[in-house]
């Protein structure tokens, strides 16, 4: 239950604290006073929208909070602890919004709106005066019908089998759009492999070539430089090889005679020996020099060929080795489309089995569920006025040309919700057949039945806390009467609040609460004020006559909540 309402420089509201009891909890006040600005902000506490308009003249921010007695819930409890916010049996729900957005906290830890609205939608069902139009439109039908949690396995079985269609669908789609591309490039494809192929590329072989070409081109200068060393260093007549071995005679002889000069003798001695095997490797190398004219022109066209492949191709030869392995691919591929999807659309066809299966175990729970909760509808309605109500809900399958499974042989499309239309049915008066509820329900009966379905998932859902913006709107005295004994039996299995102008409905209230716009300081303001039992009949006997309150209408309004009581 809501234990306390904290509001602050919202809309009309400047400060604003109120408690609520346990049981039905009454709002009532003049129109205009504020009591949809509560409503509100109990909205934007539980995760609705949040606009800085609401914010207060002349204020910085405006605050909304709530704290709300939960006990033990696992799914909240669950819910909260994998997002780091520390659970307790009394939660605290607050927003604040200023001018660059709004916050949310949840025992003063920030949270998402997402995660603030996971927990208001199992805390607080808030019936708002939209959600009347929500009940005339058809595709709203179908969500009462699945809040109920004998539907939630099979919705989810089914969710499951409809997205593995889904995905299976796209990639016959996918592997469809291929083929058609692929038949268009074939031509091209096959051109561009026979060309590479041809081409016979290996990795890193214009690195090779390019190391090749530049000794071809320059094998006359390497064997004018190669020859000059090897004859200078040991096949002129006079050459280097000689000199050194002369140096090396005279350097022994000085050694002898002083010592300093032995490390010279070394140094001579090593490069005596590495100018040696410079001039043998260079001997050697000389005879590999290769003047070959022939070779010389096939390296220089093999190089342009792949040079002209990597600029046609926009690819290194690496790139265009790879370029022809998924070239050859999507060839194969093509070749072999029609057994790729032929056995795409065997799995496709397996999966319709399936998803048909589901679909038809889903919707008879939905038929066999409608029909339990007509039943019921039809005996909340009958204590609400209603004697001659009757009640359908019909599930009926969503029959389409081009429809993903076939059910007794017709195609039947599927969507993320099951493959059913359902929309609600009713007659008001006897022997006059049912008829889709938007065609000829009334405001009044619209709310009627928006009651009976609220009391039937009250008890079905075990919510903490419902709350009615003016629920009672376009209903009779008479039936306002039914209405509100209704709303106080409801309250026996949970908290409720509710807007109302009608005298019976506030009869029944077990705490009743006056709101009021007044003026402060120049500014005009809301208050809410809880009423005593003697504020409460007077209260109660304004609703029924107006501002001129006489003994007969007090007398009235004190048999009219005395007769609440013992009822």
């Amino acid at each position: 239950m809501i234990r306390n309402l904290y509001i602050k420089n919202f809309a009309l509201i400047d400060e604003l604290e109120v408690e609520f009891d346990e049981g039905l909890n009454i709002l009532t006040g003049q129109t205009g006073a504020g009591k949809s600005i509560i409503v509100g902000a109990l909205n934007m506490i539980l995760g609705e929208r949040a606009d800085t308009d609401q914010i207060r003249q002349g204020a910085n921010k405006a605050i909304a909070e709530a704290s709300i007695f939960v006990g033990e819930v696992p799914s909240i409890r669950e819910l909260l602890e994998d997002n780091a916010v520390e659970y307790s049996e009394e939660l605290i729900l607050r927003r604040e919004i200023r001018s660059s957005g709004s916050r949310a906290f949840i025992n003063d830890t920030p949270v998402t709106i997402s995660i603030l609205k996971q927990v208001g939608d199992q805390l607080v069902d808030l019936h708002g005066q939209h959600e009347h139009q929500l009940l005339l439109q058809p595709e709203h039908h179908r969500e009462v019908v699945d809040a109920f949690e004998e539907i939630q396995p099979l919705m989810e079985s089914y969710l499951e089998s409809y997205r593995e269609m889904q995905e299976l669908r796209e990639k016959r789609q996918k592997l469809s759009r291929r083929e058609s591309e692929l038949r268009e490039k074939r031509e091209l494809y096959e051109f561009q492999v026979q060309e590479l192929e041809e081409a016979k590329l290996t990795k890193g072989e214009d690195e090779e070539l390019e190391t090749e070409l530049n000794l071809l081109d320059n094998a006359e200068e390497l064997q004018e430089k190669v020859n000059s060393i090897v004859d200078l260093g040991s096949e002129a007549e006079i050459n280097l090889m000689d000199l050194l071995n002369q140096i090396k005679i005279q350097l022994e002889d000085i050694a002898r005679i002083e010592p300093e000069f032995e490390g010279y003798l070394e140094e001579l001695s090593s490069a005596r020996i590495s100018l040696q095997e410079m001039i043998r490797f260079t001997e050697e190398y000389r005879e590999d020099i290769e003047f070959n004219p022939q070779r010389l022109d096939y390296v220089r066209g093999r190089l342009n060929e792949i040079n002209r492949l990597k600029k046609k191709y926009q690819r290194d030869i690496d790139g265009l080795l790879e370029y022809l392995e998924e070239t050859r691919q999507e060839l194969d591929l093509a070749e072999n489309f029609e057994a790729e999807l032929e056995q795409m659309d065997e799995a496709i066809d397996e999966q319709a089995d399936i998803l048909a299966e589901r679909a038809r175990e889903l919707h008879e729970k939905r038929t066999a569920l409608g029909d339990d909760l007509s039943d019921d509808i039809v005996r909340e309605l009958q204590q609400l006025g209603m004697p001659n109500a009757r009640f359908e809900i019909r599930v009926e399958w969503r029959q389409e040309e081009n429809g993903w499974i076939e059910i007794d042989g017709q195609p039947v499309e599927c969507t993320e919700h099951g493959a059913d239309f359902v929309e609600f049915y009713i007659s008001t008066n006897k022997g006059e057949d049912p008829l889709p509820l938007y065609k000829i329900a009334s405001g009044g009966e619209i709310s009627r039945v928006m009651l009976a379905l609220k009391s039937i998932i009250a008890k079905e859902q075990s919510l903490p806390v419902m709350i009615f913006d003016e629920i009672d709107a376009g209903i009779s005295g008479k039936i306002s009467e039914k209405v509100g004994k209704t709303m106080r039996m409801l309250s026996d299995n949970c908290q409720i609040i509710a807007i109302t102008h009608q005298p019976q409905i506030a009869s029944q209230a077990h705490a009743h609460y006056q709101v009021e716009k007044v003026e402060d300081d120049g500014r005009m303001i809301t208050r809410i004020t809880p009423l005593s039992d003697e504020e409460h009949v007077k209260e109660v006997a304004s609703l029924m006559s107006g501002e001129q309150i006489t003994q007969a209408t007090l007398k009235s309004a004190r048999e009219l909540i005395h007769n609440a009581v013992e009822n």
